[in-house]
């Protein structure tokens, strides 16, 4: 008799391990498949890009850049924009760069997008589209790394000319590359920007 209850209270012993053994299997699969969702979600996270970018290059070697339409339309109407940070010396061959800044750029105390660009840690947009003014020409890019090389060394290899087309009279120059020129004029960046000056 005192065999039979030991063994019984042996076999309520070992099936309540075993319930606890599963329950321990079931919390670790549980964490597991929380612990599997963060790095789910980090796979989603997006990259900051650049969609539009310019600069203008005046006479005086200096390189003005802005990273929005509007500041870059009022810098060509009147030469000047109402915010500006300039880095002495900074850009391409020792020039001054003057970037163009909105007043959100001053309240979040941040770097605007063309200081992004210029620095390198913004990639451009699939739809990238950017404008470089230069001694009564429009050079138009849709280009990043075509743009920045212009930027620093005041050539393009690779472009299509129309001569006097520009909103007012400007030679427009429509930059390519090696692969792109052998597509044929580029019709999109052609529209884009003129539909930016028919949004003034």
């Amino acid at each position: 008799m005192k065999q039979t209850m030991q063994l019984a209270s042996l076999a309520a012993g070992a099936a309540v391990i075993l319930a606890l053994t599963g329950c321990a299997t079931d919390t670790k699969q549980t964490n597991t498949a929380t612990t599997a969702t963060p790095a789910a979600s980090k796979m989603t996270v997006t990259t900051a890009q650049a969609s539009e970018f310019y600069v203008v290059l005046p006479e005086d070697g200096r390189i003005y850049a802005f990273g929005d339409t509007k500041n870059y339309m009022s810098y060509l109407a009147h030469s000047e924009v109402p915010l500006t940070r300039t880095r002495i010396g900074a850009g391409p061959g020792g020039k001054t760069v003057v970037f163009g800044i909105t007043s959100d750029d001053v309240k979040k105390n941040e770097p605007s997008t063309a200081e992004k660009i210029m620095d390198g840690k913004l990639e451009a947009a699939s739809n990238f589209h950017g404008e470089a003014f230069k001694a009564g020409r429009f050079y138009v890019f849709n280009d990043m790394r075509d743009m920045m090389a212009f930027t620093a060394y005041g050539e393009v290899p690779y472009s299509y000319t129309d001569i006097g087309a520009g909103p007012k009279g400007e030679t427009l120059v429509w930059v390519m590359n090696k692969d792109s020129y052998k597509k044929g004029r580029p019709l999109s960046t052609i529209e884009r920007f003129r539909s930016l000056r028919a949004a003034k």
